[in-house]
């Protein structure tokens, strides 16, 4: 990582006409300063949330891991609170190499996890990331099989045959991929006949009170018989009650995420003490 001295530049430039611009504008400012300041003092960690089989809920299939920044009053920020203003830039790069570098600390040092990692496209040429992912994979002889890789639907839309390819080289050292956060975005079917995504995680907006709404219903049916036909395991994003978890499974999901199995934490069940919160 660059020193303090050499910090990644960012520009937030926008057409500053009115006090709401100004303030849109100060707040994107704060933002990446915040990040900026938490990489470089390493005041970074993940954050784990099971995802549970959805026939058998009290077994988790994976971990996945979140990024998440310390204040330094304790208090953790989540990715969704500045990923939007990072994603785009270089600084963004740097989030997706601390999520890889602890992600894939915690493969190595526990055998029997099973973790999922956010990343976005233009990461895959990011020489730092890219080094980090192959240190990772020679790590152990198993570490390619228990990692899963998620890249959101319009971040793969973004750079489509980079992440094909990367995905061909990838797949064959065992890594599965997961495609985010699908139907939030700008679908496009005829993109799994090129990326051979292994996992399908619908996007929470199609979730939430699926028991009482016909129209996410009959979306997520549908969803579901696409994924079905390309062969991938399906997640349920954004579970938050029974009656949720329960037509999803007669609809026939796979697997579940959501608070009702489980928030994102830092204190993960092979790690009770404290999780270890500053990178290599």
């Amino acid at each position: 990582m660059q020193s303090n001295k050499n910090r990644l530049r960012f520009n937030t430039r926008r057409d500053l006409s009115s006090p709401l611009e100004m303030a849109v504008g100060q707040a994107d400012e704060d933002t990446l300063r915040m990040v900026e300041d938490a990489v470089y003092s390493r005041t970074l960690t993940l954050a784990y949330q099971p995802v549970v089989l959805a026939r058998d809920s009290g077994r988790v299939a994976f971990y996945e891991g979140l990024i998440r920044v310390w204040e330094p009053n304790g208090r953790i920020i989540p990715a969704k609170d500045f990923i939007h203003a990072v994603e785009a830039l270089e600084l963004g790069r740097e989030i997706d190499c601390a999520a890889l570098e602890f992600g894939m600390t915690a493969l190595a040092r526990h055998p029997d996890l099973r973790l999922s990692l956010n990343m976005s496209a233009r990461s895959i040429g990011y020489p730092r990331w890219s080094q980090s992912l192959k240190k990772g994979l020679r790590s152990g002889p198993d570490i390619g099989e228990r990692l899963i890789l998620e890249i959101t639907e319009n971040s793969a839309m973004t750079l489509p045959e980079l992440v094909t390819t990367f995905m061909d080289d990838i797949q064959g050292r065992g890594v599965a991929f997961a495609l985010d956060n699908f139907g939030a975005g700008n679908s496009a079917i005829r993109f799994f006949k090129d990326c051979l995504f292994d996992i399908l995680k619908i996007d929470g907006q199609f979730i939430r009170k699926i028991d009482t709404n016909s129209d996410n219903l009959m979306l997520v049916k549908a969803l579901l018989g696409v994924a079905r036909d390309f062969g991938m395991m399906t997640v349920a994003q954004s579970v938050e009650n029974p009656e949720e978890a329960e037509c999803l499974r007669q609809l026939g999901v796979d697997c579940m995420q959501g608070f009702l199995f489980g928030a994102p934490t830092v204190h993960p069940p092979w790690a009770p003490v404290r999780a270890d919160w500053k990178t290599s």
